[in-house]
């Protein structure tokens, strides 16, 4: 019988919470007994290969790539996960939230102290990724169907969620896998 698939992906945000997925440590042999991983930076595989039965998404939507990235996490992925305080709440990239776009893009390549731009022009190839108008957090761009905030979220918090989402069980985190105290 095919295992379930998994998919993750980092928006914008530290990849610290891909990093916790791994501080699990000897689990990660159990839980690659559990499942199979599809899109995800763990395996380095880049396109969908199937449709997935968890998708796990770390990180803010602050720019079209992301926004782009997460719907289509969305439409292949049967349960969505926004992992961590970036993608549940925006986290530290959404006090980029308190300033107009316009000012944030002149003071990083135009007016920084440490800023060397002789031509005085703020990049704007089709390589880079588009900014949008300020960041949002997941569940602002698509339906998620739970949210495990921490910076981040404890190993032992991911793995608890992830196997009782894989035993079809109701995801129960005891207060001590949740406390930031």
């Amino acid at each position: 019988m095919d295992k379930p698939k998994i998919a993750t992906a980092a928006l914008t945000g530290c990849f610290g919470c891909h990093m916790s997925i791994l501080d699990i440590d000897d689990r990660i042999l159990k839980l690659i007994e559990l499942v199979d991983f599809n899109k995800s930076p763990i395996n380095d595989i880049k396109e969908f290969t199937t449709r997935c039965r968890i998708g796990i998404v770390e990180g803010a939507c602050a720019t079209e790539e992301n926004v782009e990235v997460l719907k289509d996490f969305r439409k292949h992925c049967d349960t969505l996960i926004a992992l961590g305080d970036c993608a549940v709440m925006g986290g530290i990239n959404a006090m980029r939230n308190t300033i107009p776009l316009k000012e944030c893009l002149e003071e990083a390549y135009l007016n920084g102290p440490s800023v060397y731009n002789p031509e005085k022009k703020i990049p704007g190839d089709r390589e880079i990724p588009l900014l949008l108008d300020r960041v949002y957090t997941c569940s602002e761009v698509v339906k998620i169907d739970f949210k495990l905030p921490g910076c981040p979220p404890s190993a032992d918090t991911i793995w608890t969620a992830l196997v009782a989402l894989l035993e079809n069980r109701p995801l129960e985190l005891p207060y001590e896998l949740i406390k930031y105290d």
